[in-house]
């Protein structure tokens, strides 16, 4: 057995209940000891709010978990050296018997295997700042052209640049729309400053599209529903256009590349906004978590 699915969350799939996956990255690599397992209680609580399972996913010593119990979710939160796994890295962490939090890239592969169609995260990775330069693109985008999953996001990290990624989107035929917005949202922003082409207004419609997806029978891509942060919970605007443009370049004067890009210009996000960027990052997840459980809910109920 390869993959690891808990009772509860293969008792809901055999029976036709909703469920909602959950990445781990965020317990293990974007919140500090002990709130990360506060927060980490509090999005499974949430899901199970609106009705449907939660199904946090991990790699715990080799073994792929889909849906952790009490003591796996302590051991992501609080264990050290917990890898940060991409879906590239999934059969090097099982073959070397690691334990490691999955991002969005590799949380979508796992539940896309344990038969889960619904996935909530905060924002999508996406295409870097200086691509030209560097060449630098998550492996999200090319993982969603090829996975049937709905992602339910605050759009993609403000850190990236947001035209290109919509634009390669569109390129690698992944389908977009905003929910209850015609603006794509900016991560820590309601509004990044660019439009999408389609709207979606309730999870009915969400579900309708899910349906049509595998009805057409086209490409295996995923659908993504980007869901704005409420606008009173948003990072100022003006704060963030100010501290990005100074995390950008503290980032290129400490000779900052590659992986440790991203992680880097987040955290000085956080320093720098006195955690108000960390708090709207939050913001995101929570309203993308409920959202994607009444999601689940409409898909399971054949909206």
């Amino acid at each position: 057995m390869v993959l690891m699915v808990s009772e509860e969350v293969r008792d809901a799939i055999a029976t036709g209940r909703p469920v909602v996956a959950l990445e781990s990255t965020i317990i293990a690599h974007g919140l500090p000891r002990p709130r990360n397992l506060q927060v980490a209680r509090e999005l499974e609580a949430a899901v199970r709010r609106e009705g449907a399972v939660p199904a946090t996913i991990a790699v715990l010593d080799g073994m792929p978990r889909v849906g952790l119990d009490k003591e796996q979710l302590e051991r992501v939160a609080n264990e050290g050296g917990i890898r940060k796994l991409g879906h590239r890295d999934l059969p090097l962490a099982v073959a070397a018997g690691a334990s490691g939090a999955t991002t969005v890239s590799a949380t979508a592969l796992l539940a896309a295997l344990a038969g889960i169609r619904v996935f909530a995260t905060g924002g999508l990775g996406g295409v870097h700042r200086e691509w030209t330069v560097t060449q630098d693109e998550s492996a999200d985008l090319g993982l969603l052209a090829r996975t049937r999953i709905t992602v339910v996001c605050a759009g993609v990290k403000s850190i990236l640049d947001v035209p290109a990624t919509l634009q390669r989107l569109e390129t690698l035929g992944v389908a977009v729309a905003g929910y209850g917005t015609d603006r794509f949202p900016g991560f820590y922003l309601s509004d990044s400053g660019h439009p999408v082409d389609w709207r979606l207004d309730t999870p009915e419609e969400v579900a309708r599209v899910m349906r049509a997806q595998d009805a057409l029978g086209g490409p295996e891509s995923a659908l993504i529903v980007a869901n704005p942060v409420p606008e009173d919970e948003q990072l100022d605007p003006g704060t963030h256009a100010r501290v990005l443009d100074e995390a950008l370049r503290a980032c290129e004067a400490a000779g900052v590349t590659g992986q440790g890009v991203t992680p880097f210009l987040l955290d000085h996000l956080v320093r720098h906004t006195d955690g108000a960027s960390l708090e709207a990052n939050l913001a995101a997840v929570r309203g993308n978590v409920g959202l994607a459980a009444r999601v689940a809910a409409a898909w399971a109920a054949g909206a």
